[in-house]
């Protein structure tokens, strides 16, 4: 047995600090060796009981002796460390982790919070942390990123077609802040770079709601309607518990689709304030649905039976919407509209053109993202046929 170490605390107690300097003092011991503890302070050998009894030291009879117990019968023993990070997480999240920092030692007998999405591949794209990079640079203020004084008023029909169209980006990005929002809660936070993308995302989703209600009330105008058939179709995406389905349906199909759509407005507006919304939400939805590819590109590697349950997906959701009417007519020709920028039969003719364009754009990129998926050409044209008319 070894010479024992000796410490001299003064007049510190263990109510005051001490035990950070025992701890130290017991670190570079090995178990069984001993520490004689000298100090000051008239409760410091009751104190010290109680403290070699919590950390699984031994006091000896002399009162001031302890002897280093056995690293297995410390209260850390059979803890464990969230390791790893990017590129090297680990495969699955152990629900012991729970709520620690990753590359922390996590104690034994906490709480075991279950988070079903705990897999890497479940979530995991190698893009995340430089997407949310790019968000955390990109965040905009509507107060300062849109002169909302911008241009003059409009001709109340063409108005009352801008204002049918910001209804329905409101109703959309409505139900795109809701999905990810609904599964934040069920990814552990040991993948914290998805946890916080998501969390992103769902603000950029709030401040579009924001600025496209903010741009249909610009002029003083009462929103527009609000079809049912619309409503069923954002509603089988939240209806969808499955997190690579839902990521599938409303990133890759859905947000894909409106970025032609928004692309389309940016183009087509017919004043300043509405193309910059467009313009700054396009920005957005950009890295929403890189994430949505990048993540199931991912998984797909690790699974491709998944892409499978992607083609049922999109069978099953037609299949529910099959009786709706789609996209409404006022969002149609709203959209006519605001290509045709004047009220001659030549020029809603050329708006109506462009609409059509716009859906083939739409068409074209979701076969575009879906080839990226792995499906064959036949496979990705038919899906894309297969999605919902009311483009999300």
């Amino acid at each position: 047995m070894s010479e024992p170490t000796t410490i001299d605390l003064e007049d510190l107690g263990l109510d005051r600090g001490a035990g950070v300097l025992l701890d130290r003092a017991l670190a570079s011991l090995a178990p069984g060796d001993r520490l004689t503890v000298r100090g000051r302070n008239p409760e410091l050998a009751i104190q010290l009981r109680a403290w070699c009894r919590g950390r699984g030291d031994r006091l000896e009879r002399d009162g001031v002796t302890v002897v280093r117990g056995d690293a297995d019968r410390s209260r850390w023993h059979d803890a464990t460390r969230a390791s790893g990070g990017p590129p090297d997480l680990a495969a699955r999240a152990d629900a012991r982790w729970g709520l620690a920092a990753r590359g922390a030692l996590v104690e034994s007998g906490g709480p075991t919070p279950r988070f079903d999405l705990d897999g890497r591949d479940l979530v995991w794209a190698d893009a995340v942390p430089r997407l949310y990079a790019q968000a955390l640079a990109s965040q905009w203020d509507p107060a300062s990123a849109i002169d909302w004084a911008a241009g003059d008023p409009l001709a109340p029909d063409l108005e009352a077609a801008v204002v049918q169209v910001m209804t329905f980006l409101v109703e959309n990005e409505t139900a795109a802040l809701v999905v990810p929002a609904r599964f934040l809660g069920r990814i552990h936070p040991y993948f914290q770079e998805v946890v916080q993308l998501l969390a992103v995302q769902v603000a950029d989703e709030a401040r579009h709601v924001e600025v496209f209600t903010r741009r249909a009330r610009l002029r003083g105008a009462t929103l527009g309607v609000s079809g049912a058939g619309g409503r069923a179709s954002l509603q089988t995406l939240l209806d969808e518990p499955d997190f690579a389905l839902a990521s599938f349906l409303l990133s890759v199909l859905g947000e894909g689709s409106f970025l032609n759509l928004l692309a389309f407005l940016d183009r087509h507006a017919p004043d300043p304030v509405t193309a910059r919304v467009a313009h700054l939400a396009l920005q957005d939805e950009a890295r929403h649905v890189a994430y949505g590819v990048a993540h199931l590109e991912h998984q797909l590697a690790a699974d491709p039976g998944l892409r499978s349950r992607l083609r049922a997906a999109v069978q099953r959701r037609h299949d529910a919407l099959a009786q709706t009417a789609g996209l409404n007519q006022q969002v149609f020709d709203a959209l006519v509209v605001l290509a045709a920028g004047a009220w001659t039969p030549a020029a809603i003719g050329r708006g109506h053109a462009l609409v059509a364009g716009l859906q083939d754009e739409m068409d074209d990129g979701r076969r575009g993202r879906l080839a990226r998926l792995g499906f064959d050409e036949h496979e990705a044209a038919e899906l894309s046929a297969l999605h919902t008319r009311n483009f999300m």
